[in-house]
């Protein structure tokens, strides 16, 4: 058997009394609008190319972009977004990336990696990446097995760093699919690195001179994201065969409700682990269940604020 060929499969979790279900996505619409977030600045060397909002907040430094500080801004680099500095909505997106980033946290850690990803095929499930000198040298595959919803988690230790000319390539997979990079420091892209997904960064993330994101976004929870000439866009299509990281589930929504559907990820090849017997996955339904109730929670008490 390759070792580098992982394969996870999702299974459906029931618990005991049958009721309405209110799917919580881990990216909220606020948040999933913006295609760039930072929390101190955000600094451009342009020409870049976004597809969806940029802003920052609580900060109201913006390079590089058209900027007001309270006003909605249209800039030519931007499409299908405008420029944010310190708005009501970026506000509030910076309020759900903390939720968010702690949402990811609680899906575990699932299966470890090495800390470079080159040459893996990887198909959907969580994984923990460790801290290297670079997390990515050459290519790593995302193979969706043709789930058009397929959903990728990455647990990254403490950096995520890519090295020049990296490629993040996803395949058999649809506009429903997720990626989500979950770093606990900082991301430094590469220069003119292919990356694909949604970097949730505790700290800042820089993208290196013509590195891409093609579908998904860069979300700094408390530092600057800086930009040289870069492509993001979000609400990727799926004519290609690629991934939409569209942030509305991709396979990962958290359930409000005692019939719970629940993203647990099981080995299909003998790479460690253990399949949970029904009362744990029960457990984990519930757990599931108080977490969306949690998170609308604080969701409703981030609008209340000022």
């Amino acid at each position: 058997m390759n070792t580098k060929h992982i394969a996870f499969s999702f299974i459906a979790a029931t618990a005991m009394a049958p009721s309405l279900s209110f799917a919580d996505p881990i990216l909220s619409a606020d948040l999933a609008s913006f295609a760039v977030l930072g929390a101190s600045t955000v600094t451009n060397v342009p020409t870049s190319t976004v597809t969806g909002n940029v802003g920052v907040s609580p900060g109201s430094s913006i390079t590089g972009f058209n900027s007001s500080p309270g006003v909605a801004t249209a800039d030519p680099q931007v499409t299908d977004g405008l420029v944010q500095t310190t708005t009501a909505i970026a506000g509030q997106a910076q309020f759900d990336l903390t939720i968010a980033r702690s949402d990811l946290d609680l899906l575990g850690t699932g299966t470890l990696l090495s800390a470079d990803l080159t040459g893996l095929t990887l198909f959907p499930g969580v994984y923990t990446v460790p801290a290297g000198v670079t997390n990515l040298t050459g290519t790593v595959t995302l193979d969706g097995q043709g789930d058009a919803n397929a959903a990728w988690v990455f647990q990254m230790d403490s950096t995520l760093i890519t090295s020049s000319g990296s490629v993040v390539d996803v395949i058999n997979t649809g506009a429903g699919a997720g990626i989500y990079w979950n770093v606990r420091s900082s991301a430094t892209i590469g220069t003119s690195s292919e990356f694909e997904g949604n970097i949730l960064a505790l700290t800042s993330i820089s993208l290196d001179t013509s590195a891409t994101i093609g579908c998904g976004r860069a979300l700094a929870d408390v530092g600057a994201v800086t930009m040289q000439m870069n492509t993001i866009g979000i609400g990727c299509a799926a004519s290609t065969g690629g991934e939409g990281s569209n942030g509305f589930g991709g396979g990962l929504a958290v359930t409000d409700t005692t019939t719970v559907q629940v993203p647990t990820f099981l080995p299909s090849s003998p790479v460690g682990g253990t399949v949970p017997e029904p009362a744990s996955i029960a457990l984990i339904g519930i757990a599931l269940a108080g977490l969306g109730f949690n998170r609308r929670t604080r969701r409703t008490r981030g609008h209340s604020v000022a």
